[in-house]
């Protein structure tokens, strides 16, 4: 019995004490919870979520999926404190308790509050782009992945959703319309809008909005909308910043770097930024005229130097009284050697050597006043912001078996400067109203002295056409443009159940006035023109949340369209053997009355938005095609007023993830249109033809295009992740040619590496097909087909570095639109 009891002791000591070494072992439990956008009511993907102990140190975290629902496991048992963090978003934060008999938390929803003040400060950028559809605009907010589709913003608007960028001339078109309005960071900019997107570094970008129908508050510039480039802004406690390198080589080598850095001590936050391109590109491409058997060969090499700084201070003087101020400084050397070669049959080669050096420096300067008043979000803006462009542009045009013209030179000098006053008050009238008023004035006025060494035709004499015997010296031309805007605005939007709507007004008042003087054979020649006109631009939105997983939205809206500068500029924009390129003086804005409709669809593991649009355009701008006169083997391009056309589209675009390690933005656009322009053919072989055989006709085309787009991410590991794009571009129709398909397909990889993935390495492999090409067939002044090629099957390599930590508030900068065809702010 003694012995029983004895090893029944014994038993019960070791069950005792294992039971006591496994507690001594901490257990670990689970945190589980979904991150809610609290205005949009939409799951929030890739948010940072953290759980820091007692002492604020970092223990664990992950990140939210596409339906915003997130994890964590691993947790140790404690009080720990979760951290909810999104770019743009308020920080969110909540006790946790991992303990006996809870050791599976969990959160539920957790609604995260847009933080206006801070939207500027830079924080990690996300691994994955995301694209949300608001009442009035698509928000694309740029991740690691789009950053190694290319160096530039010009490389990434080709991955948009409706966006579309030349390659050879660098105009951007949205939803096939090149009447797009150009903003970075809500400022206008005198820089040219081919070169300010080629400036402006990719991993510079923090969001792009592609706004299609603005509101009242906004300039109502831009026939197809607005598109604002929205840049990292670091407002981080103490010295901190970015280092970005890069390198781009197809044929030449192109280099581009940019740092951007910030000191933050107490009222005084300073900021500065600089970055620069440097290389060359190459283009060349041919047109076969069809009726006389000639070829055009065209061989450029395109030599670009950009310098971009950029200095600034932000002084919070209190809690209610915030003032900035910054410049920005933005030097180019550009210079172009272009051959032109014109064959014709049984006849020696004809060669026109073009070459031109283009310096200008634009300086830019804006200071802002913010004020919030006692009430919350009761505040008043004040900005002022002017800036101010000098071009000087030499031109050589030398020739080879071409009679006339003689060897000359252009000298085409331009100065320009702008002014633009907002005054903004808002005012939340209650939880669910606000109201918003403020007026604006741009003054606008630009310069251009062209001068030639060349001899022009004597328009004068009683010749032949191309025969002409009788020359003089080419006309100086002295161009000057005014425009001056005032308009006031006012916005009432509200809130109620599942309904929200916002309707507004913006009345301007626009006053024109230009003037070509001309030293002609007749003597000093000015040709005015003048056009003063008051209109009002009417807008409406409504949003209805039928569920958590569905909204519906509608916008209506009126725009105007003025002809930007080089549609009036009467000296020629560009020149070649056979076709020039110049302004109407004489013309007047354009209007367009916009309707859109989008639908919201949540899924779980992301979103499909659908959209459809329509657009009644009166007074419509486009291109005239004229045959010259004095040769008739030459062609003059112009742009004039035609009558009201009709325009409508259908866009669809998502963000999906199937798996944890893929994820994908997907979208598709088709639109159609009537275009009407001008065209002039002749009615005899051209050997036989005088100009009483120039036919003029109007011109219509009907246009359906379509467009897809596909960009796939690869977590191959937790710091390795690889990208493939694809893009489909549908044929076009134009007034003048046909353009056929165009299809590429992109790889990239990038790799992050160092503590706290502060360094990350990228490579990008462009066009790996090598199938990019401008192909093109038409009949109109003349039946020819042709091709022009650039350097897209290129490849990229940079390396990217951020220092410092800490997070402070940004002063708020109000979002400004464009009044330009050039875009606006540029990379600084």
């Amino acid at each position: 019995m003694k012995q029983i009891t004895l090893w029944c002791m014994l038993l019960f000591s070791v069950i005792t004490y294992a039971n006591s070494t496994t507690n001594l072992k901490a257990r670990e439990g689970t945190v589980t919870g979904r991150v809610i956008d609290a205005s949009l009511k939409e799951p929030l993907p890739y948010v940072n979520v953290i759980i820091k102990d007692s002492e604020n140190n970092t223990i664990t975290g992950g990140i939210t999926l596409e339906d915003g629902t997130f994890e964590i496991e691993n947790v140790i048992e404690g009080t720990h404190t979760l951290s909810i963090q999104y770019i743009g978003f308020k920080t969110t934060s909540k006790t946790i308790t991992i303990g006996k008999g809870n050791y599976k938390v969990s959160i539920g929803d957790i609604f995260l509050e847009e933080d206006i003040a801070s939207l500027d400060e830079v924080t990690v950028v996300a691994e994955v782009t995301t694209i949300k559809q608001k009442v009035d605009r698509k928000v694309i907010t740029v991740g690691k992945d789009l950053m190694t589709s290319g160096p530039t913003a010009s490389d990434i608007m080709n991955n948009l959703p409706s966006v579309n960028v030349d390659q050879q001339t660098g105009n951007i078109s949205l939803r096939g319309n090149e009447n797009v309005r150009v903003m970075v960071d809500g400022k206008l900019s005198n820089v040219p809008i081919a070169q300010l997107l080629r400036q402006i570094p990719s991993t510079s970008i923090k969001q792009i909005e592609l706004i299609t129908n603005p509101s009242a508050k906004y300039n109502p510039e831009g026939m197809s909308g607005i598109i604002n480039i929205i840049l990292h802004k670091n407002t981080n406690i103490g010295f901190n910043g970015n280092i970005n390198v890069g390198v781009t080589k197809e044929i030449f080598a192109k280099f581009n770097s940019s740092i951007d850095m910030n000191y933050r001590n107490g009222k005084f936050n300073f900021f500065g930024n600089y970055g620069n391109n440097i290389g060359n590109n190459a283009n060349y491409g041919f047109i076969d005229r069809l009726d006389d058997g000639s070829v055009q060969t065209f061989d450029s090499k395109n030599k670009n130097k950009s310098h971009l700084y950029k200095v600034g201070v932000d002084f919070y003087m209190n809690d209610n009284n915030t003032f900035s101020f910054f410049t920005n400084q933005n030097l180019y050397e550009g210079a172009n050697d272009g051959i032109t070669g014109v064959q014709f049959i049984n006849q020696p080669l004809q060669i026109q050597d073009f070459f031109n050096d283009i310096d200008n420096v634009v300086s830019q300067y804006n200071g802002i006043y913010n004020h919030k008043f006692s009430k919350e979000g009761e505040t008043l803006d004040l900005e002022v912001d002017y800036s101010v462009f000098g071009q000087d542009e030499i031109a050589n045009f030398s020739f080879t078996n071409i009679p006339f013209p003689p060897n000359y030179t252009d000298f085409v000098d331009t100065d320009r400067d702008q002014t633009v006053i907002n005054l903004d008050y808002t005012n939340p009238l209650n939880e669910n109203t606000k109201l918003e008023v403020g007026g604006e004035i741009r003054l606008f006025e630009t310069n251009i002295d062209y001068n030639s060494t060349g001899l022009s035709v004597n328009p004068l004499q009683d010749m032949v056409p191309n025969n002409g015997d009788e020359f003089i010296p080419t006309p100086s031309t002295d161009f000057t443009y005014k425009r001056d805007i005032y308009s006031l605005y006012v916005t009432y939007g509200k809130t109620f159940e599942k309904w929200s709507y916002q309707v507004g007004a913006r009345a301007e008042s626009v006053s024109e006035d230009a003037s070509a003087l001309s030293q002609s054979v007749n003597g000093l020649e000015d040709n005015p023109f003048e056009n003063d006109y008051f209109q009002i631009y009417p807008s409406a939105f409504v949003t209805y949340t039928a569920s958590e997983k569905n909204t519906y939205q509608m916008s209506v809206s009126r725009r105007v369209d003025r002809p930007g500068l080089q549609q009036v500029n009467p000296i020629r924009e560009w020149s070649t053997p056979l076709i020039s390129s110049f302004g109407n003086t004489n013309l007047e804005p354009q209007f367009t009355n916009s309707v859109e409709f989008n639908y919201i669809r949540k899924l779980e593991k992301g979103s499909i938005t659908g959209g459809v649009f329509f657009r009644l355009v009166e007074d419509e701008i486009n291109r005239a095609v004229f045959i010259d006169q004095l040769d008739l083997n030459k062609n003059i391009l112009t742009y004039d007023n035609f009558e009201n056309t009709t325009a409508f589209g259908v866009e669809l675009s998502s963000n999906y993830r199937p798996t944890k390690w893929w994820s994908f933005n997907a979208s598709f656009d088709l639109f159609a249109r009537k275009q009407k322009g001008i065209a002039e053919t002749l009615t005899q072989p051209i050997d036989m033809a005088t100009t009483s055989d120039i036919a003029r006709n109007t011109i219509e085309v009907d246009n359906i295009v379509y467009n897809f787009r596909l960009f796939n991410n690869f977590k191959a590991t937790k710091r390795l992740n690889l990208s493939v794009f694809t893009m489909y571009r549908g044929e076009e129709k134009g007034l003048q040619f046909t353009r056929k398909p165009m299809f590429m397909v992109n790889t990239g990889l990038r790799y992050s590496f160092l503590e706290d993935e502060r360094a990350t390495f990228s490579f990008n492999y462009s066009d790996i097909l090598n199938t990019m090409k401008f192909e093109f067939e038409g009949d109109r002044p003349y039946p020819q087909v042709g091709e022009f090629n650039w350097e897209s099957n290129t490849w990229n390599i940079s390396l990217a570095y951020r220092f410092g930590g800490g997070k402070y508030r940004a002063l708020r900068r109000k979002n400004r639109d464009n009044n330009e065809t050039s875009g606006s702010g540029g990379f600084l």
